[in-house]
């Protein structure tokens, strides 16, 4: 498959076996929501699209896998809500005619730069979440499961909880040379690349798990409230 590496679609395989195991076919609907919806938006933001590797896939599904295993549909609902809302922010927000701006200062920042928002790509996350919350009400089981709009919230919580870390934790490195910046720390330019912000043992794929955590988080806790 183009959109997947071989190891990726290792990880795939896992993650919906996972999912399916647990929650059995309305799960494995949302994970294939996500999934499908996303590789779909990649491959119309970059003409080209991408290929997922192992870690990309565990830290985007790993969390709604390990909420199925426990038998938690909500907390799974909200992992792949935030997983959602993310990546149709950062693919919608590229079509943004103006320039993202870094969540926590303002400041303009270069497209595709961890912690830059914009207002297109936040109105994309919020359909994302939508999308996801909608189809989680046709298929869910009853009597298990949030309400739309903790859906819509965990995947709103999720997608803060990624720019926030990509504005501060996240490592970010830059070639002491001619200043181009990577958020991989293996990256050579002129010269090796300098840690200038962040931490070096958080990168995109740990912010991802982490924000994907965040939305299963927010919505077992609104589905144990609202019960």
């Amino acid at each position: 498959m183009s959109w997947l590496t071989r190891d990726g679609l290792a990880a795939s395989l896992a993650v919906g076996v996972a999912v399916t195991w647990g929650l059995g076919w309305p799960g494995l609907a949302l994970l294939a929501a996500f999934f499908l919806s996303g590789s779909l938006l990649t491959r119309w933001a970059s003409g080209t699209g991408g290929r997922r590797n192992a870690r990309q896939v565990l830290a985007n599904g790993g969390i709604a896998a390990a909420a199925a295993l426990a038998g938690s549909w909500p907390a799974a609902a909200g992992a792949i809500a935030a997983a959602t809302a993310d990546t149709w922010a950062t693919e919608i927000g590229s079509f943004s005619p103006v320039a993202p701006r870094l969540v926590t200062t303002w400041e303009r920042v270069t497209r595709g730069a961890s912690g830059g928002i914009t207002a297109l790509g936040t109105a994309g996350g919020v359909a994302g979440a939508v999308a996801i919350a909608a189809l989680a009400f046709a298929v869910e089981p009853r009597g298990v499961a949030p309400g739309s709009a903790v859906l819509v919230g965990a995947g709103f919580a999720g997608m803060a909880a990624d720019s926030l870390l990509g504005a501060t934790l996240q490592g970010l490195y830059e070639c002491p040379a001619c200043g181009a910046r990577s958020e991989r720390r293996d990256t050579v330019c002129h010269a090796p690349v300098r840690l200038i912000r962040g931490r070096r043992w958080l990168d995109n794929d740990g912010v991802n798990l982490t924000a994907t955590l965040v939305g299963a988080a927010v919505a077992a806790l609104g589905a144990r409230f609202s019960s």
